[in-house]
């Protein structure tokens, strides 16, 4: 940037409000890419820290042109990550996560970077990191369409590349036995959702049935205990079925590494060819690793399905959501613990309804929506599933 185009600019108000909303998303954005780069396997994780970095070095350009017309720039320190949004870093699928960074690089192009600010100098940097803010969410979907093989960043596939990705294609669409789980996802939060859901309908269909009695203790005891019990059953079964998955995934790669040792040498050739490696090199590499089976088995199931399926703590798993289910299903039976009729009908439909929200809030962690949104929504969800039981209650009393 020239002297004279320096002082050639004027320093309008859209330009400051857009350079320091700029600034600040490019901060947010780093400190997220970040977090992120924590939960992912090393190839991607290196993807999202030079993506980290090149929010870093957007940031830089933005302050030397602040910097340029007398804009006072704030300390970083002044923006944070909000404690909720940590927690959703840290607990959120990485694949939602990645989605809600992939949109808000969409909306920030759109907001800061599409119209004009009246400084045609900081329009030019605008523009320019607009193009690269592009790439980002380019390179963020990539990453979330890989389902856990290699991504990268680079330009388009070489001729080379290309006739070794058609090629690879062409053998791994021959291994249709490749299977994926769907793992225990955030097990304690769902179940104290399922578990508080059912029950206090129960709980609001006895009491309409009968007039809040003794009974309701009872069946909503019995309701929580059967929900602990089934919750905490399929979790276990949710994690033993991704174990045999990932063991099913392994040991067919085994067979297929016996059955057909040059094909699938020429396949992990091949994906050594698509990380930019040249095919001489890539074949010695895949000579050298189909020497030592177990060495290849490791090489070609990282490559094709992420790793060798080192399975979760189906007991852990299993523990968590029973615990939390039977915690969640007591709520609103515990006002009938302690008295009966109107009163206990009334307390267990309060503290029921607090519950719904505060679970609602919860959840949000991980669909990564407004917490207060995510709340209300399972408050209206509660209301008309006791609403509607309460008056089934009422029209089947016993």
């Amino acid at each position: 940037m020239s002297d004279e185009a320096i002082r050639e600019s004027t320093t309008t108000p859209e330009a400051r409000e857009r350079l320091l909303k700029a600034w600040r998303g490019e901060i947010i954005a780093g400190r997220s890419y970040e977090l992120i780069a924590k939960r992912l396997p090393d190839r991607e994780a290196e993807i999202v820290r030079r993506m980290a970095a090149a929010e870093s070095s957007h940031r830089e350009r933005l302050e030397q042109r602040m910097r340029e017309l007398s804009i006072e720039i704030p300390s970083p320190d002044s923006v944070q990550l909000s404690p909720w949004m940590r927690m959703q870093a840290r607990i959120a699928p990485v694949d939602r996560l990645l989605a809600a960074r992939e949109a808000a690089e969409d909306e920030e192009v759109d907001d800061l970077y599409k119209h004009s600010t009246g400084d045609p100098v900081t329009d030019t940097l605008l523009h320019e990191i607009r193009k690269e803010e592009r790439s980002h969410s380019m390179a963020v979907s990539d990453i979330r369409s890989s389902n856990g093989t290699s991504a990268t960043t680079e330009p388009p596939l070489s001729p080379t590349q290309q006739a070794a990705k058609a090629r690879l294609d062409k053998i791994t669409g021959r291994e249709t036995w490749h299977q994926t789980g769907g793992g225990w996802v955030s097990g304690a939060i769902y179940g104290a959702n399922d578990g508080l859901a059912s029950v206090f309908g129960i709980v609001a269909g006895v009491s309409g049935a009968t007039g809040g009695s003794s009974f309701v203790l009872t069946a909503g005891a019995a309701g929580a205990i059967a929900a602990a019990l089934s919750m905490a059953t399929g979790a276990y079964l949710a994690e033993r079925s991704e174990a045999e998955i990932a063991a099913a995934n392994v040991e067919h790669e085994r067979r297929e590494i016996a059955e057909h040792p040059e094909e699938e040498k020429e396949e992990l050739s091949l994906f050594y060819q698509l990380k930019g490696i040249d095919e001489e090199t890539a074949d010695a590499m895949a000579e050298q690793l189909s020497r030592q089976p177990d060495a290849m088995l490791r090489a070609l199931a990282t490559e094709e399905f992420g790793g060798m399926g080192d399975s979760g703590d189906a007991t852990g798993a299993a523990i968590a959501a029973g615990i939390s289910t039977g915690l969640g299903a007591m709520i609103p039976v515990i006002p009938f613990i302690f008295t009966s009729g109107t009163v206990a009908i009334a307390i267990a439909a309060g503290i029921s309804l607090v519950a719904h929200f505060l679970v609602g809030a919860a959840k949000s962690l991980i669909t990564l929506r407004t917490w207060w949104a995510a709340g209300l929504e399972m408050t209206v969800a509660g209301i008309l599933v006791g609403g509607v039981t309460y008056l089934v209650g009422l029209a089947l009393p016993t």
